[in-house]
């Protein structure tokens, strides 16, 4: 296979960074989009000069109608299941967009038929390919800061605002409030960095009038003896993302894309980064063709789904259900 052809389901704001990426990998060809909502599609279409390729309703009918290798899913969050089971029966790679299901079951079955199918399944983690990210979990890894102890992660977000009235405040399609949602990224960054197995938690979860939780303040004690403060605000000014790794011999400061290290009774180091290399739609690309394995497997995203199920049980948490 020299080129993957791919089409899309969902053309909101997301899917304009991946194709923005698609567009700069050679062996990609963008073939067709699917989204009932012709303004979504129009407005991504027109921005990226598309108009040659097909475009659709519903994603079922973009599926039986143009022949295609690859699927790049950026829908509402209970819209994934089953467009990743459509996608694989059609015989279609899947990169995902996070969160890979709403629960642990339907990320168990989705692993189960892409493997079965010998179909690339991958979630679209983009942290996973930031020289920031990828330097904290060598850096632990390698023992710079020593045995690890504790750490807190942290992302505030004017999401209450920018998200009402729209799909993210509505449970059916949403399976969840901040957490599901931008929150997703912040889980993934601590499960990723340290490789370690969540034991216990405990959670509080508020949802300030509105149908979905905002703002969520878990601790976690990781195997290892290493507690966490997870703290994810959606009822804030502005978006803030910080992390606070600790170890026996020191510390790993990130706040908002600028990293510390701080060996202990040592002089703070500022860690020279080298530049990004791929993203999650090239290496999506490159593991299909072979190039390289699969970075961000359905098999790792099953654990983000695991612990956020688990944190929304652990508050007794029920979104309301509103009609579609």
């Amino acid at each position: 296979m020299e080129s993957v052809r791919v089409g899309i389901i969902g053309t909101g704001g997301i899917s304009h960074l991946h194709v923005q990426q698609l567009r700069d990998i050679k062996n990609a060809q963008i073939v067709a989009a699917a989204d009932p909502s012709q303004e979504n599609r129009k407005q991504l279409i027109g921005k990226f000069n598309l108009d040659q390729i097909a475009e659709f309703n519903h994603h079922q009918d973009m599926l039986e109608t143009v022949p295609m290798d690859a699927v790049l899913i950026c829908s509402p969050h209970t819209l994934h299941y089953q467009q990743v089971v459509d996608s694989i029966h059609h015989g279609c790679h899947v990169l995902i967009e996070k969160p890979m299901a709403c629960s642990l079951e339907e990320a168990e079955q989705l692993i189960d038929l892409a493997k079965k199918a010998n179909k690339v399944l991958q979630v679209s983690y983009q942290r996973h390919f930031e020289p920031a990210f990828l330097y904290i979990r060598e850096a632990i890894s390698n023992g710079k800061i020593g045995k690890l102890t504790s750490i807190t992660a942290s992302l505030y977000q004017d999401w209450k605002h920018l998200t009402t009235g729209t799909w993210r405040q509505n449970p059916a399609l949403s399976g969840g409030g901040m957490l599901m949602d931008s929150g997703s990224h912040i889980v993934d960054v601590l499960l990723w960095t340290t490789g370690l197995k969540p034991l216990d938690l405990e959670s509080n979860l508020e949802n300030h009038q509105t149908p979905v939780e905002q703002d969520s303040f878990t601790t976690i004690r990781f195997e290892n003896n290493v507690v966490a403060g997870l703290n994810i605000v959606g009822n804030a000014p502005c978006w803030h993302e910080t992390y606070v790794f600790c170890g026996e011999n020191g510390a790993i400061f990130y706040d908002n894309g600028k990293i510390v290290l701080r060996p202990l009774g040592k002089e703070a180091i500022v860690p020279e980064l080298p530049p990004q290399t791929t993203n999650s739609d090239k290496s999506f690309i490159d593991a299909i063709l072979g190039v390289h394995e699969v970075k961000v497997r359905g098999e790792f995203a099953k654990e983000v789904v695991a612990l956020t199920e688990r944190i929304y049980k652990a508050a007794g948490y029920q979104p309301i259900t509103l009609v579609k």
